[in-house]
Protein backbone atom coordinates (compact mmCIF):
# COMPACT_ATOMS: atom_id res chain seq x y z
CA UNK A 1 0.00 0.00 0.00
CA UNK A 2 0.85 3.29 -0.60
CA UNK A 3 1.63 5.75 2.59
CA UNK A 4 -1.82 7.84 1.78
CA UNK A 5 -3.65 4.36 2.29
CA UNK A 6 -2.16 3.81 5.60
CA UNK A 7 -3.27 7.03 6.89
CA UNK A 8 -6.86 5.50 7.52
CA UNK A 9 -5.66 2.30 8.74
CA UNK A 10 -8.88 0.43 6.40
CA UNK A 11 -7.22 -0.23 3.42
CA UNK A 12 -9.73 1.29 1.77
CA UNK A 13 -8.81 4.66 -0.71
CA UNK A 14 -9.82 7.56 1.19
CA UNK A 15 -12.56 9.87 -0.10
CA UNK A 16 -12.13 13.00 -2.42
CA UNK A 17 -11.24 15.60 -1.22
CA UNK A 18 -14.37 18.40 -0.35
CA UNK A 19 -14.01 21.28 -2.58
CA UNK A 20 -12.44 23.88 -0.77
CA UNK A 21 -14.08 26.81 -3.33
CA UNK A 22 -17.25 26.67 -4.91
CA UNK A 23 -16.47 26.93 -8.54
CA UNK A 24 -13.99 24.05 -8.05
CA UNK A 25 -17.18 21.47 -8.01
CA UNK A 26 -18.24 21.70 -11.45
CA UNK A 27 -17.88 23.64 -14.77
CA UNK A 28 -21.54 24.11 -15.05
CA UNK A 29 -21.39 26.67 -12.26
CA UNK A 30 -18.64 28.44 -13.96
CA UNK A 31 -20.77 28.38 -17.22
CA UNK A 32 -23.49 30.45 -15.02
CA UNK A 33 -21.30 32.51 -14.01
CA UNK A 34 -20.52 33.25 -17.35
CA UNK A 35 -23.95 33.20 -18.50
CA UNK A 36 -25.02 36.00 -16.07
CA UNK A 37 -21.76 37.54 -16.63
CA UNK A 38 -22.48 38.23 -20.58
CA UNK A 39 -26.29 38.75 -20.20
CA UNK A 40 -25.50 41.31 -17.92
CA UNK A 41 -23.00 43.19 -20.19
CA UNK A 42 -25.02 43.11 -23.00
CA UNK A 43 -28.00 44.79 -21.17
CA UNK A 44 -25.61 47.37 -20.60
CA UNK A 45 -24.44 48.07 -23.70
CA UNK A 46 -27.71 48.29 -25.37
CA UNK A 47 -28.66 50.63 -22.48
CA UNK A 48 -26.54 53.30 -23.90
CA UNK A 49 -24.60 53.03 -20.85
CA UNK A 50 -21.79 50.41 -22.07
CA UNK A 51 -19.15 52.97 -23.62
CA UNK A 52 -19.30 55.05 -20.52
CA UNK A 53 -18.34 51.72 -18.20
CA UNK A 54 -16.39 50.20 -20.74
CA UNK A 55 -13.90 53.73 -20.94
CA UNK A 56 -13.77 53.48 -16.63
CA UNK A 57 -13.03 49.62 -16.80
CA UNK A 58 -11.46 47.15 -19.73
CA UNK A 59 -11.06 43.94 -18.94
CA UNK A 60 -7.61 41.81 -18.19
CA UNK A 61 -7.00 38.97 -20.17
CA UNK A 62 -8.66 36.60 -17.97
CA UNK A 63 -6.39 33.38 -17.24
CA UNK A 64 -7.69 29.80 -15.24
CA UNK A 65 -5.83 27.05 -14.25
CA UNK A 66 -4.05 24.90 -17.28
CA UNK A 67 -7.54 22.41 -17.65
CA UNK A 68 -9.50 24.92 -19.09
CA UNK A 69 -8.13 25.90 -22.17
CA UNK A 70 -11.91 26.21 -23.82
CA UNK A 71 -13.05 28.39 -21.69
CA UNK A 72 -10.34 30.25 -21.34
CA UNK A 73 -11.19 30.91 -25.57
CA UNK A 74 -14.77 31.60 -25.25
CA UNK A 75 -13.57 34.25 -22.35
CA UNK A 76 -11.55 36.14 -24.72
CA UNK A 77 -13.77 35.86 -27.55
CA UNK A 78 -16.61 37.48 -25.21
CA UNK A 79 -13.92 40.22 -24.40
CA UNK A 80 -13.24 41.26 -28.43
CA UNK A 81 -17.12 41.11 -28.61
CA UNK A 82 -17.62 43.56 -26.28
CA UNK A 83 -14.31 45.86 -27.72
CA UNK A 84 -16.15 45.47 -30.96
CA UNK A 85 -19.91 46.62 -29.53
CA UNK A 86 -17.61 49.89 -27.61
CA UNK A 87 -16.34 50.71 -31.03
CA UNK A 88 -19.72 50.37 -33.04
CA UNK A 89 -21.46 52.28 -30.51
CA UNK A 90 -19.15 55.20 -30.88
CA UNK A 91 -19.44 55.36 -34.44
CA UNK A 92 -23.65 55.50 -33.57
CA UNK A 93 -23.31 58.24 -31.43
CA UNK A 94 -20.74 59.91 -34.12
CA UNK A 95 -23.56 59.69 -36.49
CA UNK A 96 -26.14 61.21 -34.18
CA UNK A 97 -24.54 63.90 -33.49
CA UNK A 98 -24.05 64.60 -36.98
CA UNK A 99 -27.62 64.21 -37.24
CA UNK A 100 -28.65 66.55 -34.79
CA UNK A 101 -26.03 69.27 -36.55
CA UNK A 102 -27.46 68.90 -39.79
CA UNK A 103 -31.01 69.08 -37.97
CA UNK A 104 -30.10 72.46 -36.23
CA UNK A 105 -29.00 74.20 -39.79
CA UNK A 106 -32.61 72.83 -41.02
CA UNK A 107 -34.25 74.69 -38.25
CA UNK A 108 -32.12 77.53 -38.27
CA UNK A 109 -32.62 78.00 -42.09
CA UNK A 110 -36.18 77.88 -41.53
CA UNK A 111 -36.62 80.58 -38.56
CA UNK A 112 -33.94 82.67 -40.69
CA UNK A 113 -36.64 81.94 -43.66
CA UNK A 114 -39.22 83.60 -42.16
CA UNK A 115 -37.87 86.84 -41.49
CA UNK A 116 -36.32 87.04 -44.87
CA UNK A 117 -36.09 89.38 -47.43
CA UNK A 118 -37.07 88.08 -51.01
CA UNK A 119 -33.55 88.17 -52.37
CA UNK A 120 -32.81 86.49 -49.45
CA UNK A 121 -35.29 83.53 -49.56
CA UNK A 122 -34.67 83.13 -53.24
CA UNK A 123 -30.98 82.41 -51.77
CA UNK A 124 -32.26 79.99 -49.16
CA UNK A 125 -34.49 77.78 -51.67
CA UNK A 126 -31.52 77.84 -53.98
CA UNK A 127 -30.22 75.70 -50.98
CA UNK A 128 -32.40 73.48 -49.96
CA UNK A 129 -36.35 73.62 -49.81
CA UNK A 130 -39.37 74.39 -52.32
CA UNK A 131 -38.81 77.47 -52.13
CA UNK A 132 -42.39 78.43 -53.62
CA UNK A 133 -43.57 81.70 -51.85
CA UNK A 134 -47.17 80.11 -51.88
CA UNK A 135 -49.04 76.76 -51.66
CA UNK A 136 -48.80 75.13 -55.12
CA UNK A 137 -52.48 74.78 -56.81
CA UNK A 138 -54.47 73.92 -60.08
CA UNK A 139 -52.84 72.84 -62.53
CA UNK A 140 -49.23 73.60 -61.65
CA UNK A 141 -49.65 71.56 -58.41
CA UNK A 142 -50.76 68.32 -60.98
CA UNK A 143 -47.87 69.15 -63.55
CA UNK A 144 -45.06 69.18 -60.71
CA UNK A 145 -46.36 66.09 -59.27
CA UNK A 146 -45.63 62.55 -59.30
CA UNK A 147 -46.00 60.80 -62.15
CA UNK A 148 -46.61 56.75 -61.31
CA UNK A 149 -44.91 53.80 -63.53
CA UNK A 150 -46.92 50.76 -64.60
CA UNK A 151 -43.87 49.00 -66.79
CA UNK A 152 -45.61 45.63 -64.98
CA UNK A 153 -49.27 46.24 -65.99
CA UNK A 154 -50.22 42.94 -64.28
CA UNK A 155 -48.51 43.92 -60.90
CA UNK A 156 -48.35 47.63 -61.43
CA UNK A 157 -44.83 47.60 -60.32
CA UNK A 158 -41.76 48.22 -62.06
CA UNK A 159 -38.66 45.89 -62.40
CA UNK A 160 -37.60 45.84 -59.03
CA UNK A 161 -40.86 45.00 -57.73
CA UNK A 162 -41.73 47.95 -56.32
CA UNK A 163 -43.88 50.69 -57.06
CA UNK A 164 -42.37 53.73 -58.66
CA UNK A 165 -42.97 57.27 -59.54
CA UNK A 166 -41.07 59.78 -61.87
CA UNK A 167 -41.35 63.64 -61.06
CA UNK A 168 -41.25 65.65 -63.76
CA UNK A 169 -38.85 67.78 -65.00
CA UNK A 170 -38.49 71.45 -64.00
CA UNK A 171 -36.17 74.14 -63.76
CA UNK A 172 -35.17 74.91 -60.42
CA UNK A 173 -35.44 78.79 -60.99
CA UNK A 174 -38.86 78.53 -61.61
CA UNK A 175 -39.34 79.44 -58.07
CA UNK A 176 -38.26 82.53 -58.66
CA UNK A 177 -40.76 83.34 -60.74
CA UNK A 178 -43.90 82.10 -59.35
CA UNK A 179 -46.09 84.36 -60.50
CA UNK A 180 -45.58 84.19 -64.68
CA UNK A 181 -45.24 80.33 -63.87
CA UNK A 182 -48.65 80.32 -62.75
CA UNK A 183 -50.13 82.63 -65.45
CA UNK A 184 -48.76 80.41 -67.54
CA UNK A 185 -50.35 77.61 -66.17
CA UNK A 186 -53.52 79.52 -66.25
CA UNK A 187 -55.90 77.62 -68.74
CA UNK A 188 -58.82 75.38 -69.22
CA UNK A 189 -57.99 72.26 -68.71
CA UNK A 190 -58.93 70.32 -72.38
CA UNK A 191 -59.36 73.76 -74.29
CA UNK A 192 -57.21 75.66 -76.31
CA UNK A 193 -53.72 77.29 -75.09
CA UNK A 194 -53.49 80.64 -74.60
CA UNK A 195 -51.39 82.84 -77.15
CA UNK A 196 -48.60 82.82 -74.59
CA UNK A 197 -45.98 82.72 -76.29
CA UNK A 198 -44.02 85.69 -75.05
CA UNK A 199 -44.57 84.71 -71.57
CA UNK A 200 -43.08 80.77 -72.26
CA UNK A 201 -39.82 82.70 -74.22
CA UNK A 202 -39.10 84.76 -71.00
CA UNK A 203 -39.90 81.92 -68.41
CA UNK A 204 -37.13 80.02 -70.15
CA UNK A 205 -34.55 83.12 -69.80
CA UNK A 206 -35.27 83.45 -66.44
CA UNK A 207 -34.11 79.97 -66.33
CA UNK A 208 -37.12 78.39 -65.99
CA UNK A 209 -36.46 75.49 -67.76
CA UNK A 210 -37.86 73.30 -69.10
CA UNK A 211 -41.34 74.08 -68.71
CA UNK A 212 -44.08 72.37 -66.90
CA UNK A 213 -46.19 69.99 -69.39
CA UNK A 214 -49.80 71.40 -70.20
CA UNK A 215 -53.20 69.69 -70.93
CA UNK A 216 -54.49 71.95 -73.54
CA UNK A 217 -53.76 72.70 -77.35
CA UNK A 218 -51.78 75.28 -78.85
CA UNK A 219 -53.61 76.86 -81.82
CA UNK A 220 -52.99 76.36 -85.34
CA UNK A 221 -51.98 79.19 -88.05
CA UNK A 222 -55.32 80.04 -89.67
CA UNK A 223 -55.21 78.92 -93.60
CA UNK A 224 -52.40 76.19 -92.72
CA UNK A 225 -51.69 74.37 -95.99
CA UNK A 226 -49.62 71.65 -96.29
CA UNK A 227 -45.82 72.10 -96.81
CA UNK A 228 -43.21 72.00 -99.83
CA UNK A 229 -41.65 68.38 -100.39
CA UNK A 230 -38.08 67.72 -99.72
CA UNK A 231 -35.50 69.17 -101.16
CA UNK A 232 -37.62 72.15 -102.70
CA UNK A 233 -38.50 73.23 -98.70
CA UNK A 234 -34.54 73.73 -98.32
CA UNK A 235 -34.69 76.91 -100.56
CA UNK A 236 -38.02 78.39 -100.07
CA UNK A 237 -39.68 80.97 -98.23
CA UNK A 238 -42.57 79.12 -95.89
CA UNK A 239 -46.27 80.77 -96.52
CA UNK A 240 -46.83 83.62 -93.97
CA UNK A 241 -50.06 80.68 -92.63
CA UNK A 242 -47.30 78.05 -91.38
CA UNK A 243 -46.64 80.71 -88.44
CA UNK A 244 -49.00 82.00 -85.42
CA UNK A 245 -47.41 85.91 -85.16
CA UNK A 246 -49.28 86.65 -81.99
CA UNK A 247 -45.90 87.20 -80.39
CA UNK A 248 -43.52 88.45 -82.87
CA UNK A 249 -43.24 92.19 -84.07
CA UNK A 250 -43.57 91.15 -87.53
CA UNK A 251 -46.31 89.23 -88.97
CA UNK A 252 -45.07 87.94 -92.15
CA UNK A 253 -42.06 86.90 -93.52
CA UNK A 254 -41.71 89.92 -95.64
CA UNK A 255 -41.29 92.28 -92.42
CA UNK A 256 -38.80 89.28 -91.30
CA UNK A 257 -36.63 89.33 -94.69
CA UNK A 258 -36.41 93.42 -94.53
CA UNK A 259 -35.75 93.89 -90.99
CA UNK A 260 -31.88 92.98 -89.37
CA UNK A 261 -33.48 90.02 -87.32
CA UNK A 262 -30.83 87.12 -87.21
CA UNK A 263 -28.46 88.29 -89.43
CA UNK A 264 -30.63 87.66 -92.90
CA UNK A 265 -31.40 84.25 -92.08
CA UNK A 266 -34.80 84.55 -93.31
CA UNK A 267 -33.90 85.20 -96.71
CA UNK A 268 -33.08 81.98 -98.97
CA UNK A 269 -33.15 83.84 -102.24
CA UNK A 270 -31.16 87.19 -102.35
CA UNK A 271 -28.99 86.74 -99.10
CA UNK A 272 -25.73 85.74 -98.06
CA UNK A 273 -27.26 81.79 -96.85
CA UNK A 274 -27.07 80.31 -100.13
CA UNK A 275 -22.99 81.11 -99.93
CA UNK A 276 -22.11 80.04 -96.29
CA UNK A 277 -19.79 77.28 -95.42
CA UNK A 278 -19.18 77.08 -99.53
CA UNK A 279 -15.80 78.27 -99.19
CA UNK A 280 -12.71 78.07 -97.11
CA UNK A 281 -10.79 80.68 -96.99
CA UNK A 282 -7.79 79.21 -94.74
CA UNK A 283 -8.60 81.47 -92.25
CA UNK A 284 -11.97 81.96 -90.12
CA UNK A 285 -14.39 81.11 -92.71
CA UNK A 286 -14.12 76.83 -93.09
CA UNK A 287 -15.93 75.00 -95.58
CA UNK A 288 -17.61 71.76 -94.73
CA UNK A 289 -16.27 70.13 -96.88
CA UNK A 290 -13.16 70.63 -95.36
CA UNK A 291 -14.45 70.05 -92.23
CA UNK A 292 -16.15 66.55 -93.44
CA UNK A 293 -12.64 65.91 -94.81
CA UNK A 294 -10.76 65.36 -91.71
CA UNK A 295 -13.15 62.31 -90.96
CA UNK A 296 -13.13 58.89 -93.04
CA UNK A 297 -16.14 59.44 -95.90
CA UNK A 298 -19.20 59.13 -94.51
CA UNK A 299 -18.37 58.51 -90.61
CA UNK A 300 -20.14 61.88 -90.19
CA UNK A 301 -23.79 60.97 -90.08
CA UNK A 302 -25.60 62.97 -87.26
CA UNK A 303 -24.83 66.19 -85.54
CA UNK A 304 -26.42 69.83 -83.79
CA UNK A 305 -26.17 72.90 -84.26
CA UNK A 306 -26.00 75.25 -81.55
CA UNK A 307 -27.59 78.94 -82.29
CA UNK A 308 -28.04 77.87 -86.09
CA UNK A 309 -30.64 80.49 -86.51
CA UNK A 310 -32.87 79.56 -89.57
CA UNK A 311 -31.37 76.16 -90.05
CA UNK A 312 -29.42 77.03 -93.11
CA UNK A 313 -26.02 75.10 -91.52
CA UNK A 314 -28.99 71.72 -91.24
CA UNK A 315 -29.67 71.92 -94.74
CA UNK A 316 -25.97 72.60 -96.05
CA UNK A 317 -25.29 69.26 -93.85
CA UNK A 318 -28.62 67.17 -95.31
CA UNK A 319 -27.75 68.18 -99.01
CA UNK A 320 -24.41 66.58 -97.40
CA UNK A 321 -26.68 63.26 -96.37
CA UNK A 322 -25.89 64.54 -92.54
CA UNK A 323 -28.79 64.98 -90.38
CA UNK A 324 -27.98 67.98 -88.00
CA UNK A 325 -30.58 69.14 -85.42
CA UNK A 326 -31.00 72.71 -84.82
CA UNK A 327 -31.16 74.26 -81.57
CA UNK A 328 -32.93 77.49 -81.63
CA UNK A 329 -34.70 79.81 -79.47
CA UNK A 330 -37.71 81.83 -80.97
CA UNK A 331 -37.55 85.06 -78.77
CA UNK A 332 -38.88 87.95 -81.10
CA UNK A 333 -38.85 85.65 -84.46
CA UNK A 334 -40.31 82.22 -85.39
CA UNK A 335 -37.31 80.40 -85.91
CA UNK A 336 -38.10 77.23 -84.91
CA UNK A 337 -41.62 77.57 -87.08
CA UNK A 338 -39.28 78.44 -90.18
CA UNK A 339 -36.75 75.56 -89.60
CA UNK A 340 -39.49 73.04 -89.52
CA UNK A 341 -40.76 74.07 -92.43
CA UNK A 342 -37.96 74.03 -94.67
CA UNK A 343 -38.21 70.24 -93.60
CA UNK A 344 -35.55 70.64 -91.07
CA UNK A 345 -35.84 69.34 -87.38
CA UNK A 346 -35.10 72.07 -84.31
CA UNK A 347 -35.62 71.56 -80.74
CA UNK A 348 -36.51 74.33 -78.65
CA UNK A 349 -33.60 75.10 -75.67
CA UNK A 350 -31.75 77.47 -74.18
CA UNK A 351 -28.15 78.12 -74.20
CA UNK A 352 -28.00 77.70 -70.17
CA UNK A 353 -30.05 74.08 -71.04
CA UNK A 354 -28.62 70.71 -70.91
CA UNK A 355 -28.26 69.40 -74.21
CA UNK A 356 -31.18 67.25 -74.76
CA UNK A 357 -28.82 64.07 -76.47
CA UNK A 358 -27.29 61.10 -74.53
CA UNK A 359 -24.05 60.23 -73.83
CA UNK A 360 -21.22 59.93 -77.52
CA UNK A 361 -24.48 60.43 -79.45
CA UNK A 362 -23.34 62.60 -82.22
CA UNK A 363 -20.18 62.79 -85.01
CA UNK A 364 -20.32 66.36 -84.86
CA UNK A 365 -21.32 70.01 -82.71
CA UNK A 366 -21.12 73.12 -84.75
CA UNK A 367 -21.48 76.39 -82.94
CA UNK A 368 -21.74 79.52 -84.88
CA UNK A 369 -21.38 82.93 -83.16
CA UNK A 370 -21.29 81.62 -79.56
CA UNK A 371 -23.17 78.42 -77.80
CA UNK A 372 -26.44 79.08 -78.77
CA UNK A 373 -27.58 82.47 -76.81
CA UNK A 374 -24.88 85.14 -78.46
CA UNK A 375 -21.35 86.08 -77.12
CA UNK A 376 -20.41 84.37 -73.68
CA UNK A 377 -17.90 85.45 -70.74
CA UNK A 378 -15.25 82.42 -70.86
CA UNK A 379 -15.87 81.59 -67.13
CA UNK A 380 -16.88 78.50 -65.35
CA UNK A 381 -20.40 78.63 -67.04
CA UNK A 382 -18.67 78.39 -70.68
CA UNK A 383 -16.91 75.38 -68.92
CA UNK A 384 -19.88 73.41 -67.88
CA UNK A 385 -21.11 73.98 -71.46
CA UNK A 386 -17.93 72.60 -73.24
CA UNK A 387 -17.80 69.68 -71.13
CA UNK A 388 -21.85 69.28 -72.28
CA UNK A 389 -20.60 69.37 -76.12
CA UNK A 390 -17.69 67.13 -75.00
CA UNK A 391 -20.12 64.57 -73.47
CA UNK A 392 -22.58 64.00 -76.82
CA UNK A 393 -20.09 63.83 -78.88
CA UNK A 394 -18.77 60.23 -79.90
CA UNK A 395 -15.25 59.10 -79.70
CA UNK A 396 -13.34 60.87 -82.53
CA UNK A 397 -16.42 63.57 -83.00
CA UNK A 398 -16.09 66.84 -84.68
CA UNK A 399 -16.41 70.25 -82.15
CA UNK A 400 -16.71 73.19 -85.02
CA UNK A 401 -16.33 76.69 -83.55
CA UNK A 402 -17.07 78.99 -85.70
CA UNK A 403 -16.47 82.58 -85.28
CA UNK A 404 -16.67 82.42 -81.63
CA UNK A 405 -16.50 86.07 -80.49
CA UNK A 406 -13.97 86.78 -77.36
CA UNK A 407 -11.40 89.76 -76.53
CA UNK A 408 -8.16 89.85 -77.46
CA UNK A 409 -6.98 89.10 -74.38
CA UNK A 410 -9.44 86.38 -73.63
CA UNK A 411 -7.66 83.72 -76.61
CA UNK A 412 -4.67 82.70 -75.22
CA UNK A 413 -5.14 83.61 -71.41
CA UNK A 414 -8.74 81.72 -71.00
CA UNK A 415 -10.54 80.09 -73.45
CA UNK A 416 -7.50 77.79 -75.12
CA UNK A 417 -6.49 76.49 -71.65
CA UNK A 418 -10.40 75.93 -71.03
CA UNK A 419 -10.67 73.79 -74.21
CA UNK A 420 -7.53 71.84 -73.08
CA UNK A 421 -8.93 71.12 -69.55
CA UNK A 422 -12.21 69.63 -71.27
CA UNK A 423 -9.84 67.90 -73.37
CA UNK A 424 -10.32 68.55 -76.71
CA UNK A 425 -7.50 68.15 -79.14
CA UNK A 426 -6.77 70.82 -82.03
CA UNK A 427 -6.76 69.97 -85.54
CA UNK A 428 -7.49 73.37 -86.88
CA UNK A 429 -6.93 76.90 -84.57
CA UNK A 430 -7.66 80.14 -86.73
CA UNK A 431 -8.18 83.85 -84.91
CA UNK A 432 -8.64 87.26 -86.28
CA UNK A 433 -10.57 90.65 -85.85
CA UNK A 434 -9.89 94.09 -84.75
CA UNK A 435 -7.65 94.03 -81.85
CA UNK A 436 -8.27 98.18 -81.47
CA UNK A 437 -11.54 97.43 -81.19
CA UNK A 438 -11.11 94.53 -78.75
CA UNK A 439 -13.51 92.56 -81.49
CA UNK A 440 -11.41 89.32 -81.82
CA UNK A 441 -13.24 85.79 -83.29
CA UNK A 442 -11.93 82.04 -83.22
CA UNK A 443 -12.56 79.72 -85.79
CA UNK A 444 -11.56 76.18 -84.45
CA UNK A 445 -11.96 72.35 -85.52
CA UNK A 446 -11.39 70.21 -82.80
CA UNK A 447 -11.45 66.97 -81.81
CA UNK A 448 -12.68 64.40 -79.44
CA UNK A 449 -9.84 62.03 -78.76
CA UNK A 450 -10.49 58.43 -79.35
CA UNK A 451 -8.88 57.08 -75.88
Amino acid sequence: MEAADLIHGNGKKPPPPRCRRWWQCSTTAVTLLMFLLTNTVSIVVSSGAGPALLRRYRPATIRLWDGSAALLADLNATQAALDASRAELAGLYARVGTANELLRTLLDAMAARDGATEQQRELLAAAGGDGWKRELAGELKLAVGPLHLLTNARHGRNATGDEAAVFPALGHACVRVQDDLERYMAYTPGGECPADEALAHRLMLSGCEPLPRRRCRPPSPKGYAHPLPLPGSLWATPPDTSVVWDAYPCKNYSCLQASSSCDGCFDLRRGREKARWARDDGALSYSIAAVLAARPNGTVRVGLDLGGAGGTFAARMLERGVTVVTAAVSAGAPLNSFIASRGLVSVHVSAAHRLPFFDRALDIVHAAGGLGGGPVVPGVMLEFALFDVYRVLRPGGLFWLDHFPCSHAQVNATLAPMLGRVGFKKLRWNTGGEKEKNQWYISALLEKPMA
